[in-house]
C-alpha cells in the first residue's frame, strides 16, 4: 500500500549545491541552495528566487559557481543558507571560508569546498526562478580523488532531506551502473 503526498518539491538524493557570486564591487557571496541539478550534457538548472543577493549578483557579473556541499563543512553550509549576503556582508568570513577568484568565470570558489562547477549565465526565468548555467568546467581538490577520479568516500557529499529537514551523506556503493542490469539480459 501507498501513501499519497500530493504535490511537494519530494525527491532523494537532493544535492546541497553552495552557488558562489559576486556583487558589482567584487565582494563574494554564497548561498546555499537544494533545489537543482544536471539538466543537460553541460547545464546545471536551480531554482533561486530573484530577492536573493546571488540571484542579483549572477545578473550582473553574468557567471557562477556551483559548490557541493560535504560533511566537514556541514555547519557553514547550512549558515550560508540561512543568513541573507543583503544583511550579512561577513558572510563568507563568518562561514570560515576562503573565496578564490575563477579563473574560468567571474565567481569565486571556495577553497574550503572540495568541488565546484564554473558556469557562465545561460538563462534565468522570474516567473520560474529558474537559472540555468553553461558548465565550463569541473574542478576538484586532489584530497578527495583517487587514481585521478572523485572518490565519493574521500569526498564526503551531503543531501539534504526535505521531508525531515536533515542533511545526510551518501552512503556505500552497493553497485555497479551499465554494467549490473546486464544480468537480466
Amino acid at each position: 500500500m501507498r501513501k499519497n503526498f500530493g504535490s511537494k518539491p519530494m525527491l532523494y538524493p537532493m544535492p546541497v549545491l553552495i552557488i558562489g557570486s559576486y556583487d558589482k564591487n567584487g565582494t563574494p557571496d554564497a548561498m546555499n541552495a537544494a533545489w537543482g541539478g544536471i539538466s543537460e550534457e553541460n547545464e546545471i538548472s536551480i531554482c533561486v528566487s530573484e530577492d536573493h543577493k546571488t540571484t542579483k549578483n549572477i545578473l550582473v557579473s553574468g557567471a557562477f559557481t556551483v559548490s557541493i556541499a560535504d560533511k566537514e563543512n556541514l555547519v557553514a553550509a547550512d549558515y550560508v543558507g540561512i543568513v541573507s549576503g543583503n544583511n550579512e556582508p561577513e558572510k563568507i568570513k563568518k562561514a570560515g571560508w576562503t573565496a578564490v577568484k575563477s579563473e574560468l568565470v567571474n565567481a569565486p570558489l571556495f577553497e574550503e569546498l572540495p568541488m565546484a562547477l564554473e558556469c557562465r549565465l545561460k538563462s534565468y526565468d522570474e516567473d520560474s526562478c529558474r537559472l540555468v548555467g553553461e558548465i565550463v568546467n569541473v574542478c576538484a581538490d586532489e584530497r578527495i580523488l583517487t587514481d585521478g577520479k572523485i572518490d565519493l568516500a574521500k569526498f564526503s557529499p551531503i543531501t539534504y532531506d526535505p521531508v525531515n529537514h536533515n542533511y545526510l551523506t551518501l552512503g556505500n556503493t552497493v553497485g555497479k551502473a551499465f554494467s549490473d542490469g546486464k544480468k537480466l539480459k
